[in-house]
């Protein structure tokens, strides 16, 4: 198998075994033992210098970040199909929507929950309510955030979405909910759940 991925079923990584499953690529899962710093040690922190999963390999390209490694998988094995071509008017905003979640919803989340004090004009993601209101512009009225078709973009944002609400980071509103059952409905979604289950059950993990 020319793809692996250094994985824990608790962290980023377990989002990027959906993405595979999207993509429908071989590739082998290699459990990193987080508590026994197992993602500190050398070898990982060359491939990562900041320590973490997922990390993925590809024959010779090593990428981190779990958006860049969805954006890099449409791109190489799904373009047309789960990212749209580069002459295709709707690679704006798949790009939009995809990098929106690292760095606009994840952290504006966090401020909202840590009661973070700064200059909005400083803060890319600028208020928490502006950042609802575009999360509901991008998905109301529409299936998946390009219209009819499911792209990496939703397994990016939408995992986000998804796990947001699981931990109620996220108000319910009713466009989350829908979008989220929406994604947990997807054949993929599911066997991605059930092999994240299996390898928590392999290695005695708990929540």
């Amino acid at each position: 198998m020319a793809i692996v991925l250094y994985h824990h079923p608790y962290t980023r990584a377990a989002n990027v075994v959906w993405m595979l499953e999207e993509v429908g690529v071989p590739y082998q899962l290699k459990y990193l033992d987080l508590q026994a710093g197992e993602h500190k040690r050398p070898e990982i922190m060359a491939l990562n210098p900041m320590g973490k999963v997922p990390i993925l390999q590809d024959d010779k390209a090593t990428v981190t970040e779990s958006a860049a490694i969805g954006l890099y998988l449409a791109d190489r094995y799904a373009l047309g199909k789960l990212a749209p071509a580069l002459d295709n008017p709707d690679r704006g905003t798949y790009l939009r929507w995809s990098v929106f979640a690292p760095s606009v919803i994840e952290p504006g989340s966090m401020a909202k929950a840590a009661n973070w004090t700064f200059r909005e004009s400083n803060a890319g993601f600028g208020n928490y309510e502006s950042m609802i209101g575009c999360m509901q512009s991008a998905i109301g009225g529409r299936k998946w955030l390009l219209g009819e078709q499911f792209s990496m973009a939703d397994a990016i944002f939408g995992g986000t979405v998804s796990y947001m609400l699981r931990f109620k980071l996220l108000e319910p509103l009713p466009e989350f909910t829908s979008y989220s059952e929406r994604i947990e409905q997807r054949p993929a979604r599911q066997r991605a759940n059930a092999i994240n289950a299996k390898v928590a059950e392999e290695h005695g993990l708990g929540r």
